[in-house]
């Protein structure tokens, strides 16, 4: 899938959490109709079975309830996509990355093979479809998320190169997958963000502590051995370098993982690197010099640092506003109304028209603790959607996310989200009023519904009644939202109506 991915350290967010969101986009030509649930340990099957691949995994016994953002449309499996478990903790899955001929020749990618010719069908490898169903339910920190993920990996191979973000109150792991079997994981330090398109994205990586201590990096134990025997590594080095980096090492301690198992092709500079860009000059707008002749870093550029201490803390409002970008402020903006167009929708805006949901899972190190974990979510075009919080720890979901069907219905959030944005689309000069209404309102009442829970449940003692008030809250919260949305659908669809081709001002009244 297309989708773009911003994590957030502890140290670097506005209140201490550890933040990751992804918008979760369809392919190209495709919308995929999302819903937001919760599943019970008892749902959760003994053998896993995938729809794309026909592999068969069996599963632990013990499985927790998770969240859930699975597919409203039967036929292509589950694509669970992200959540938070019972333990509080949460994993984004996948961003789908880019590679080189030279890995996947020399690590092929494990690709379903159907029974024809007289010969018998060989399953393929996991994938985006099943990440989140195999690994969230049985994992109890973001470095076990790794450590599962890892061993499933290096057992069944997968089909497509994937990153994965794992989450918990203290820590994030970035893991990105090599060709078929190998992976590669970096523990996020708590200071910085880090932003990832379509794209392989680490920039800095440890073999050593990855091979031994692994403090914050880890990788499939064969690693160094693969990219020495497929000459993988196009660094040029002194010869003295290796030896003073680590003895033990042909290559060296530190490695860029992007120059070694990623992508350098045309399509990344109009596609991926300008995401990135646009994302770290919002957030470092000082640090460097974005723009010019003179720019430290463009659009095109190849070596967009993987991460970078902000200029100031990252709020929750920041995470929705770079996954919403079309570029605003650029001469790269497709609704660019004045000045020189000739460069308007150049590139593949972040806030593109066919996402299917945005989810960002704040966790917090306040509050009660059953209830620190906040689940934001979105749904269809980020640049005209809202984004709401939900408590995470909850059995059940409201009906207004939960009840997506194939079918267009205003009477769930999604379908009216896509409504909305194709109308405000439409109608962009006379819509982007209501719409700017609409986000700021939600936020404004996310923040005050949560606020005022929060409050209510430190007071109370009793384990079941916090649960009830956590449950309580996401309802009112469904329903303001259902409010404000119907509103806004209305108001869009009034600017669009009167944009029609046969319309006329005179009238018999």
């Amino acid at each position: 899938m297309a989708c773009t991915t911003i994590l957030v350290g502890k140290k670097a967010s506005y209140d201490g959490s550890t933040i990751i969101a992804r918008n979760d986009d369809s392919g190209s030509g495709h919308y995929m109709p999302k819903k937001f649930v919760v599943v019970e340990p008892e749902e959760q099957p003994k053998t896993y079975r995938s729809v794309l691949a026909h592999l068969e995994i069996p599963l632990p016994e013990e499985a927790m309830r998770y969240t859930s953002m699975p597919n409203a449309v039967d036929g292509e499996g589950i694509w669970a996509a992200s959540g938070v478990n019972a333990a509080h903790v949460a994993m984004t899955a996948t961003e789908t990355i880019t590679s080189n001929p030279r890995v996947l020749g020399a690590d092929p990618l494990v690709e379903y093979q159907p029974a024809e010719n007289g010969n018998e069908e060989i399953p393929g490898g996991i994938g985006e479809e099943d990440i989140v169903c195999l690994v969230l339910p049985y994992i109890r920190s973001a470095r076990a998320g790794v450590e599962r993920l890892g061993n499933l990996l290096e057992t069944y191979g997968t089909y497509e190169m994937n990153g994965i973000a794992f989450q918990d109150q203290d820590e994030i792991w970035w893991m990105e997958t090599i060709g078929g079997h190998h992976w590669i994981a970096k523990k996020v330090p708590d200071d910085v963000y880090v932003v990832m398109p379509n794209q392989f994205g680490t920039d800095v990586f440890d073999m050593k502590d990855a091979l031994t201590d692994q403090n914050a990096h880890m990788c499939s134990k064969d690693l160094a051995e693969f990219i020495e025997k497929e000459h993988l590594d196009l660094t040029i080095r002194r010869s003295t370098e290796c030896k003073t980096e680590d003895a033990d090492l042909p290559f060296g301690r530190f490695i860029n993982p992007r120059e070694i198992f990623g992508s350098h092709d045309d399509s990344d500079h109009v596609y991926n690197t300008p995401r990135a860009w646009f994302m770290e000059r919002y957030l470092n707008p000082k640090t460097y010099r974005w723009d010019g002749e003179n720019a430290d870093y463009t659009p095109v550029s190849d070596d967009i640092p993987w991460s970078l201490i902000p200029e100031h803390k990252v709020t929750m409002e920041d995470v929705k506003y770079v996954l919403s970008s079309h570029y605003q402020g650029t001469p790269y903006d497709p609704y660019l109304p004045y000045g020189d167009k000739k460069m308007a929708g150049a590139y593949r805006s972040i806030g593109v028209n066919r996402t299917d949901f945005m989810s960002a899972i704040q966790m917090r190190p306040y509050g009660a603790e059953d209830s620190r974990v906040i689940e934001w979510v979105a749904f269809a075009s980020n640049a005209f959607n809202v984004m709401v919080p939900f408590y995470a720890n909850v059995d059940t979901t409201p009906e207004y996310l939960a009840n997506t069907t194939a079918d267009v219905s205003t009477d769930n959030f999604y379908w009216n989200s896509r409504m909305i944005a194709a109308m405000a689309d439409a109608s962009y000069s006379k819509s982007l009023f209501h719409i700017e209404r609409y986000q700021e309102t939600m936020l404004a009442k996310g923040h005050e519904v949560i606020n005022r829970y929060d409050e209510q449940i430190e007071k109370e003692p009793d384990v079941g009644k916090r649960s009830a008030l956590r449950e309580q809250a996401n309802q009112e919260m469904a329903d303001i939202l259902r409010k404000e949305t119907g509103n806004t659908l209305s108001k869009v669809l009034y600017e669009l109506s009167n944009q029609m081709k046969n319309s006329y001002a005179r009238s018999d009244a």
